[in-house]
């Protein structure tokens, strides 16, 4: 467990956290003190606590919404991914009837080649 030093709303708190997570806490630290200095800038002295908790708050808001769009992004990937399978069966059904079609017609093509030959052919074959 490592302990570092973070800088919030002008106060300096020692914190624990995870070996090798120690820049991704202060960069936390950096993003909550930034918040706590923009609201300060808005409302100015409104007292430490109260700075804090709404800048924690604007924080939680910016978390719920963009949980809110991971959702919504998730739920329209599942209706891609869909929709892509349904296309891709379509296709193989496409390419299917497009290969007994082609093998249909081959199959006329060479029953009327045979004919023509039977027919007019004398000796002379045709296809």
């Amino acid at each position: 467990m490592s302990h570092i030093n973070v800088t919030i709303n002008g106060r300096q708190y020692r914190m624990a956290c995870e070996e090798g997570q120690e820049v991704r806490l202060l960069k936390l630290a950096e993003n909550l003190e930034a918040r706590v200095e923009s609201l300060r800038g808005k409302f100015g002295e409104i007292g430490d606590a109260r700075l804090t908790v709404m800048a924690a708050l604007t924080a939680c808001d910016e978390l719920l919404d963009a949980g809110n769009r991971i959702r919504t992004l998730e739920e329209e990937l599942e209706t891609l991914r869909s929709a892509r399978v349904a296309a891709a069966d379509r296709a193989r059904q496409t390419q299917v009837a497009v290969s007994a079609a082609l093998n249909a017609a081959a199959e006329r093509i060479e029953r009327t080649t045979q004919t023509l030959n039977r027919t007019i052919g004398g000796g002379i074959a045709i296809g």
